[in-house]
């Protein structure tokens, strides 16, 4: 019985594979002001074109030194198991800041837990959890402003904040807004 070989793939030289990692990041920016462009001429608009770009006027809501204890998972459908937020490192007590400028749209306990959410404008609401809140609901708060200290309550249990945030109604990683998503490069086989 022969057994067929299979194909063997070498690695590319350092040279060949510094240029190609420039030129994957040369497309993926051509490609990003190419959708951007497309949204704004369609009708999206600027507010629909800057849903594809890392927001800066976004800020962490808990003090350095910022850890991630579990990151957002996103779940396979949206009732299925996943993780749909971020768990930041922060203790007892320790105030919570708004991540970006806003309109808190809701304080007030769930599943047991408080929670504070804030309206950031064109479909995109923030929630964190567990926090108990000094800022009251119809408030306009900024970047940085606090919102409360650390309570207890949830997976946090006296060893996160939960930050979770929805972009018209689906939970997407927070941490497309807070820069710290890479890009999906997709190469040929």
């Amino acid at each position: 019985m022969t057994i067929p070989r299979r194909a063997v793939r070498t690695r590319p030289s350092s040279a060949s594979g510094r240029s190609r990692r420039a030129l994957d990041a040369a497309v993926r920016v051509a490609v990003a002001l190419t959708l951007a462009a497309a949204i704004a001429v369609q009708g999206g608009g600027a507010a629909a074109a800057d849903r594809l770009l890392v927001l800066a006027d976004w800020t962490w809501p808990t003090s350095p030194p910022i850890r991630v204890l579990a990151p957002f998972r996103a779940p396979a459908t949206p009732y299925a198991a996943g993780h749909r937020g971020v768990d930041l490192r922060a203790s007892p007590g320790e105030p919570v800041a708004a991540p970006a400028d806003g309109v808190v749209s809701f304080v007030g306990m769930v599943a047991g837990r408080p929670v504070v959410s804030i309206d950031h404008g064109d479909g995109l609401v923030s929630s964190l959890e567990p926090v108990e809140a000094i800022a009251a609901e119809g408030e306009n708060v900024r970047a940085g402003d606090r919102l409360g200290s650390v309570g207890s309550g949830g997976h946090c249990e006296d060893r996160c904040v939960h930050l979770g945030v929805r972009l018209d109604g689906e939970y997407v990683s927070p941490m497309r807004y807070l820069g710290g998503v890479p890009w999906a490069v997709l190469l040929p086989r």
